[in-house]
This record gives C-alpha cells, sequence and structure tokens, in this order.
C-alpha cells in the first residue's frame, strides 16, 4: 500500500528544487508555503497552491448552444514529488515531520519542535 506523509489540506512548505530556493528583499532565504490542493499516492506526488505554475496558450473556441470558450494564457499548478515537501507547523513556523500521538482509540498528528495538533 502507498502512502505519503501529507494529504489534501495541509500546509506544506517546499523543501527542494527551484521553488524552495528563494531569496526576499533582505536576502534571506524563504521557501514557498501552499495548501496541498491534490495528493497521489499511487504516483507520489501532490499539488500545491502556487508551487510549480505551468501556462497553457488556449485559442478561443465556439461551444454548444452559442457560447463561447475563451482563449489566453491558462496558468495552472502541475504535480511535484512528495519527498520535496514538509508539512509547515503554523505555530512555530517551521517545517516538521509528523508524530503521532493516541488517545485512546484515535490517532493524531503533532509536531515534532513543538507538539502542536496538525489534523
Amino acid at each position: 500500500m502507498n502512502t505519503l506523509h501529507v494529504k489534501k489540506g495541509d500546509t506544506v512548505m517546499v523543501i527542494s528544487g527551484s521553488d524552495a530556493n528563494l531569496r526576499d528583499k533582505e536576502g534571506n532565504h524563504t521557501a514557498k508555503i501552499g495548501k496541498v490542493l491534490s495528493a497521489s499516492p499511487k504516483a507520489g506526488t501532490v499539488v500545491v497552491e502556487g508551487v510549480n505554475i505551468r501556462i497553457r496558450h488556449t485559442r478561443a473556441r465556439g461551444g454548444q448552444n452559442g457560447q463561447q470558450q475563451e482563449g489566453g494564457r491558462i496558468e495552472r499548478e502541475m504535480p511535484i514529488s512528495a519527498s520535496k515537501v514538509m508539512l509547515y507547523c503554523e505555530k512555530c513556523k517551521k517545517p516538521t515531520r509528523i508524530q503521532h500521538k493516541l488517545d485512546g482509540d484515535k490517532k493524531t498528528r503533532v509536531c515534532k519542535h513543538c507538539g502542536a495538533d496538525l489534523g
């Protein structure tokens, strides 16, 4: 069974690739942080909001019932490898690994650094 360490709706930080090696105006290292829009465990990929954006140029087409499909540049987020993202803790403002805690029969994910509940 294929599993991922992140799931849809998680906030993640890109830790590898061109979206991870960014600098702000002062020259400090910053990486892109976004929400996981979809996860594909079988392929081992995730689609993150605002990361790995590709532009597709489309031509205007006539649709059914007189509706016109608009042409132009359409920006889409493309999948990246799940190994390039790490779960981001809002409380301690760091990328973190997941620690599992058992509360009776329920298993929850918590931050490895500060112990905050990650859902």
